[in-house]
C-alpha cells in the first residue's frame, strides 16, 4: 500500500532533511557572531530547500519556462525598486549579476517561445549553466568580500560607467571581479542573507530546474 502511494521517498526525505537542517541552524547560530562558516552553512541549507521546493513544484516544460522568465522578471523588479525607491545603489559586481539574471530570463523566454523537445530543452540548460555559472562566480565573490572583516576590505574603487568609459573591457572585468569596498557593503538581508546571498541560491536552483525540464514533457 505505502509503495503505491509513495513510489519514491526522495521528497520526504528531503523535506526532512531540510526540516532537521534549519532546526539545527537555530541551534548554531543562537548568540552566534556572523563568521564566514556560518554564512556557507545558510547558503547550503537556502540553495538546498529552494532548489529541492523549485522541482517539487515543477510543472510541465513550456509553463516552467513561462515561470522561471517571470522570476528573472521579478528579481529585476524589485532590484530596481530597492535602487530607486530605497536608494539602494548597486555595486559593479551587483550589475554585472543583474545581467546574469537578465540573460537567464531572456534565455527561458525564448525556450518557452521555441516549446523545444528533450534535446533542445538540452540545450538550454547547458545555455542557462553557461550563464547561471557566471552569475554564480560573481555573486560568490560578493559574498566572500561582505564575510571579510573591516579592516581587510578593500578601498572603494573607481564607479562602473566610470570603468566603461575609460578602461579597456578586459580591464573592467578584471576590476569588477576584484571587488571593492562598496560589494562588501550589505545594504539588505533577509533571513541572515544578503542580496548577494540570494542572488547564489537563485543562481543554482535556476540551473537545477533548467536540467530538470527536460524530462518534463
Amino acid at each position: 500500500m505505502n509503495a503505491a502511494r509513495y513510489p519514491s521517498l526522495t521528497w520526504p526525505w528531503v523535506g526532512l532533511i531540510l526540516c532537521l537542517a534549519l532546526l539545527g541552524q537555530e541551534y548554531v547560530l543562537l548568540g552566534a557572531r556572523p563568521n564566514s562558516s556560518l554564512t556557507v552553512y545558510r547558503l547550503v541549507v537556502m540553495a538546498v530547500g529552494l532548489t529541492s521546493l523549485t522541482l517539487v513544484l515543477l510543472p510541465p516544460r513550456r509553463i516552467a519556462y513561462l515561470v522561471a522568465f517571470g522570476v528573472c522578471a521579478g528579481l529585476i523588479a524589485y532590484a530596481l525598486y530597492l535602487q530607486y525607491v530605497d536608494g539602494l545603489e548597486p555595486c559593479p559586481l551587483c550589475v554585472f549579476q543583474r545581467i546574469a539574471v537578465i540573460a537567464m530570463g531572456v534565455v527561458f523566454l525564448t525556450a518557452a517561445f521555441h516549446n523545444p523537445g528533450r534535446t533542445g530543452a538540452g540545450g538550454y540548460a547547458v545555455l542557462q549553466l553557461v550563464i547561471g555559472g557566471i552569475g554564480i562566480a560573481l555573486s560568490t565573490r560578493q559574498v566572500w568580500l561582505q564575510s571579510l572583516p573591516k579592516d581587510q576590505v578593500p578601498a572603494c574603487g573607481m564607479g562602473l560607467n566610470y570603468m566603461l568609459e575609460t578602461l579597456p573591457f578586459t580591464d573592467v572585468l578584471k576590476k569588477v571581479f576584484q571587488g571593492s569596498g562598496e560589494c562588501a557593503e550589505k545594504g539588505w538581508e533577509f533571513l541572515h542573507l544578503s542580496i548577494a546571498g540570494w542572488t547564489l541560491v537563485f543562481f543554482i536552483a535556476m540551473i537545477a530546474a533548467s536540467f530538470a525540464v527536460i524530462r518534463r514533457d
